[in-house]
């Protein structure tokens, strides 16, 4: 939760910007279309809003763009910052840049090239809390949930917060890509019990009225690295979502998504090279050829059709009371998954 001042500040960033915002320009369209230009876009974005000295300059943009040239772009960026790596940032929550970066940025990425779509939109509630619980797949950067957040704000006018991994916050390589603080600022949560359990625990009773709202990947990192070879095939589910459920009384929407295995087709999870580098996972695919040649692509995915099915609320109660142990706890995970897992042959079908 942020505090007054801090939300004050960073509100006040986004109201001293001249004109009506961000403008996806001719420029962001080319970009969308020339994948290399992808992490331009979310970088001059952040730039139009924030005093960023450490951020990427225009001589580097132009760099991303040629077989090669985003070596020579880190090299210059290196030699201007003196020789060290961005600085390491710890951010806020701020609903407002979320809003704006949904609406200038995502919105014509996930209606123009992911084309995402809501399916079943009866079974959607009209407030929060909530916690979404999604297959999460791609072995990608997380577009698949930032399709979904777009979606749903759009729909009910929430406000969301996606569980994601650590990685996706003080990783060497993610700081070179992404803006300091640009994870948290736009409302990531560790993919850490501690952290999971601080953005969904309300610390008032306004705060449930205000309904918070978590994307949550069950399968956690499972779900990523089983290849496509398991493609729709979902892994074990994590506990600590219907612990929280039950805890704080928050009911589960389990959303099915058809599309995330193809954001990266045909890769497979290197394991010792994903142990050398720190990462979560390590695709090898015949698109890591051009990942090589640009390595500015590491937040794109290939184009295809996000469709999110959303399935009834599960409540916020474990079914056997007088033992809320581990193994009821379980249970339940696996019962929702086996759930989940015949909705996804039937739609495959």
């Amino acid at each position: 939760m942020i505090n007054q001042h801090s939300e004050n500040f960073l509100n006040t960033q986004l109201e001293n910007v001249p004109g009506e915002g961000y403008i996806f320009s001719w420029f962001d369209w080319f970009c969308l279309w020339y994948p290399p230009g992808w992490l331009i876009i979310f970088n001059r974005h952040w730039q139009h809003y924030h005093t960023d000295s450490d951020g990427w300059n225009w001589l580097e943009y132009g760099l991303f763009l040629i077989p090669g040239g985003f070596y020579l772009a880190m090299l210059s960026r290196w030699l201007r910052l003196g020789f060290r790596s961005p600085r390491k940032e710890v951010g806020e929550f701020n609903p407002k840049y979320q809003e704006a970066f949904r609406k200038e940025v995502l919105a014509p990425i996930v209606k123009y090239y992911f084309r995402g779509k809501l399916q079943q939109v009866e079974n959607l509630p009209q407030t929060g809390p909530l916690i979404v619980a999604m297959n999460h797949a791609g072995m990608s950067f997380p577009w698949d949930f930032l399709t979904l957040g777009y979606l749903l704000s759009e729909a009910r006018g929430w406000v969301l917060q996606p569980v994601a991994s650590s990685v996706l916050f003080e990783h060497p390589w993610i700081i070179w890509w992404l803006p300091p603080k640009w994870s948290q600022v736009l409302g990531g949560v560790r993919a850490e019990l501690d952290d999971f359990e601080a953005a969904i625990a309300p610390p008032t009773p306004t705060a449930i009225a205000q309904g918070k709202i978590i994307l949550y990947a069950p399968e956690g990192i499972r779900g990523l690295v089983k290849g496509w070879r398991r493609r729709y095939q979902l892994e074990k589910f994590d506990v600590s979502f219907i612990k929280l459920s039950d805890r704080y009384q928050i009911p589960i929407l389990p959303v099915v998504c058809i599309g995330s295995e193809s954001l990266h087709p045909w890769a497979v999870n290197f394991k010792k090279l994903q142990r050398l580098v720190k990462l979560p996972f390590f695709p090898i695919s015949p698109l890591m050829l051009a990942l090589i040649l640009f390595p500015s692509m590491g937040v794109w995915a290939m184009r295809t059709r996000l469709h999110y099915f959303i399935q009834p609320l599960e409540p916020a109660e474990l079914h056997n009371h007088s033992n809320k142990g581990r193994k009821v706890t379980y249970r339940q995970a696996q019962q929702l998954r086996e759930k989940l897992q015949i909705k996804i042959n039937q739609l495959l079908k």
